[in-house]
């Protein structure tokens, strides 16, 4: 039997002795950046080679290499923080970062401009505050999501108890994590071989996220696994499991597509965490590893079919599972602004802009953790939740960001409040244009248009950009998506649910920057005249027909790929 092909990165795993080289030797060998091969390691130790784009033809030009910094990833299930966790990841961020924090789309904390000489330190600090990056990147699973507001039901439900217990159990168990960065504390607690992911671990990143019945602000089909309790009155009573999705695509390749998770069964509680880990296992072993473009587990349910997927995962357990019962949805929003917890005491949602954490806004948030010491709830919409506060206190909270001069949620345009954005450039390989820096201005002219028609108090239309087609900021599920096409031009997709449960379509390809505002106008404009009582603009243009609006209001020369 002839060997089965594999891509080069497969081989570099095999290579890495579990995850250990050659990055343990590159850390130490005096230079400013590690190999190829030492770099696709590293990912799965949370951690991103990058170099400043800004700057790379100048260096180029001065007979300089590109400038590297690192990129850092910390591992947070369910986005749930102390208040001594955020102050201490706070006070890294001027230590050895460039002063900022950024919320992910996956509740977790990314540190950016780290130098190769400030990996160990931060990862030790991380350590010693009971947080980690193992697990937050690469070819495991990855950071797990869970709706974070504390409200009395999804308490009742253990949203976060069984995140992070899922987390836990599906970390990688190598030594090499904890001998690189740790000196090897831990190490001798945990295992040679990986009993999960074995010697290549996944084909594929593997993503799983926890939302709660009706409320789907974790873009819960986005998932490779969506969990969702089954809950009747006060009782949990198992978990519906959603499998296959997964919004990544590459402009090179034209088979990738975003896919939306579809239901694959309902599980007792006590089956949860077996059934899912054998859906991890069918993964490891029958994704592909030929080509990473293929290789996530969306593209394995598309090819068997659910039927033949339920059938490997129920051999894999051992046991038939129940039909999936039916989901609803009544809301994608992110629990912004003030709301009772049900326990006496009260939350606040803050907006984060594009997720970054900086200036008078860390600044403000920091003042905030350490007077009132709530609980610290990061965001699936790259926002924060303060949780646990006096009402009594509600007052002096406001005040601590009015005086640093940050809106709160109410006098902020709801355009600007739904919109996301991935970091893009200047640091992110990945990217194609911009994302991050250029999305206050365009959500902002969406705005001002938004105004000029009358359309400002909603439904508004959610945004969301990213700086290439991999997807981060999950703009195919959008009522609005742009995805960076080339430089300075992007594809307009149109039609996402506002509920996260349809993908949109491309509207137009090469849009540019400057023009974005101007492709939408005529397009809401008609949705003003012709919608239906509270119909939400992505629901318009799925119910008109994205192509049929295409015919009515595009360029003739503009190229259609519906």
């Amino acid at each position: 039997m002839a060997e089965a092909k594999l891509s080069k990165v497969e081989y570099v795993k095999i290579a890495s002795n579990h995850l250990r080289g050659p990055v343990d030797a590159e850390l130490h060998d005096g230079s400013d950046h590690f190999s190829e091969e030492g770099y696709q390691i590293l990912k799965f130790h949370g951690i991103y080679q990058q170099d400043d784009r800004d700057v790379r033809k100048a260096r180029k030009a001065q007979g300089l290499g590109p400038d590297y910094s690192f990129m850092i990833r910390v591992a947070i299930p369910g986005g749930v923080l102390t208040p001594q966790q955020y102050l201490a990841l706070d006070r890294l961020a001027d230590e050895l970062g460039n002063a900022t924090l950024r919320i992910t789309t996956r509740q977790a904390i990314q540190y950016h401009g780290v130098r190769k000489g400030g990996l160990k330190p931060l990862i030790q600090v991380l350590n010693q505050n009971l947080l980690t990056t193992l697990s937050s990147s690469e070819d495991v699973v990855r950071n797990i999501v869970a709706c974070p507001a504390p409200f009395a039901d999804r308490q009742r439900a253990g949203l976060y108890r069984y995140a992070k217990e899922l987390s836990d159990r599906l970390k990688p168990k190598t030594r090499a994590y904890y001998e690189i960065w740790l000196d090897g504390e831990k190490a001798a607690s945990l295992e040679e071989n990986e009993p999960l992911y074995g010697e290549t671990y996944l084909p594929r990143k593997f993503k799983i996220g926890f939302a709660f019945p009706g409320d789907n602000c974790v873009d819960v089909y986005t998932q490779d696994v969506g969990i969702v309790p089954v809950v009747e009155g006060e009782r949990l009573e198992g978990f519906t499991l959603l499998v296959g999705g997964g919004l990544g695509q590459s402009h090179g390749a034209k088979d990738t597509h975003p896919v939306l998770a579809k239901p694959l069964a309902t599980v007792r509680p006590e089956q949860l965490f077996e059934v899912v880990e054998a859906i991890v296992r069918v993964q490891r072993d029958h994704g592909r590893r030929d080509d990473r473009k293929y290789s996530r587990m969306k593209y394995l349910v598309e090819a068997w079919g659910l039927e033949r997927f339920k059938a490997e995962v129920e051999r894999y357990v051992g046991y038939a599972l129940s039909e999936a019962r039916p989901l609803a949805w009544l809301s994608g929003d992110d629990h912004l602004g003030w709301h009772p917890q049900g326990d006496g005491k009260l939350f606040l949602g803050l907006f984060v802009e594009n997720g970054r954490v900086k200036e008078n806004l860390r600044a403000a948030i920091r003042e905030v953790v350490q007077r009132f010491s709530p609980e610290v709830r990061l965001t699936a919409q790259q926002n924060i939740l303060f949780v646990g506060l006096d009402p009594a206190d509600q007052a002096a909270v406001e005040a601590v960001f009015h005086d640093h001069g940050v809106a709160l949620p109410g006098s902020i345009p709801l355009a600007v409040q739904n919109a996301m954005a991935c970091p893009a450039l200047p640091t992110c390989g990945l990217a194609i244009t911009e994302s991050e820096r250029v999305m206050p201005q365009v959500i902002r002219e969406i705005d001002g248009l938004l105004e000029r028609l009358g359309l400002k108090d909603g439904p508004v239309p959610h945004v969301r950009m990213t700086g290439c087609p991999n997807g981060c900021a999950r703009p195919y599920s959008a009522e609005v998506g742009l995805v960076g096409r080339s430089l300075n031009s992007y594809t307009l997709y149109l039609g996402g649910s506002p509920l996260g449960t349809r993908l949109g379509q491309v509207y137009l390809d090469n849009v540019r920057r400057e023009e974005i505002a101007a492709k939408l106008e005529p397009l809401l404009e008609a949705y003003k005249l012709e919608r239906q009582q509270g119909e939400a603009f992505g629901d318009y243009c799925h119910r008109v027909g994205v192509k049929t609006l295409w015919e009515r209001f595009s360029q003739r020369e503009a190229s259609y790929h519906g």
